[in-house]
């Protein structure tokens, strides 16, 4: 499976962004999405962006990956006060209506 990081962009190039990776600087293919300019939101897969994202999109994907990161090193447990700070970030599937989930 691959995941796709949302990375903000500081420098664009032809054919090439630089983008922020949570602190860490990295080279991006851009040729899928054509020229992007600084501060957009790229969608990156095996450091080749894949999509433009909007930034709400891109804040809500990054806590998702954080909260999965956060469960597979343990940070999490029973505790009820833990399990909030999860749905923290998940808020916009925690607040879905229940019907419009699939069975």
């Amino acid at each position: 499976m691959c995941v796709g990081v949302p990375m903000k962009v500081v420098e664009a190039g032809f054919g090439y962004a630089i983008c922020d990776d949570r602190g860490a600087r990295r080279h991006i293919d851009t040729m899928l999405v054509g020229e992007v300019e600084e501060g957009a939101w790229l969608l990156v897969f095996i450091d080749a962006a894949r999509e433009v994202i909007a930034e709400e999109d891109a804040e809500k994907i990054l806590d998702a990956l954080s909260a999965v990161e956060k469960v597979m090193n343990g940070a999490f447990s029973t505790d009820p006060s833990d399990r909030a700070s999860i749905d923290l970030l998940f808020a916009d599937l925690v607040d879905k209506d229940s019907s419009q989930t699939r069975h």
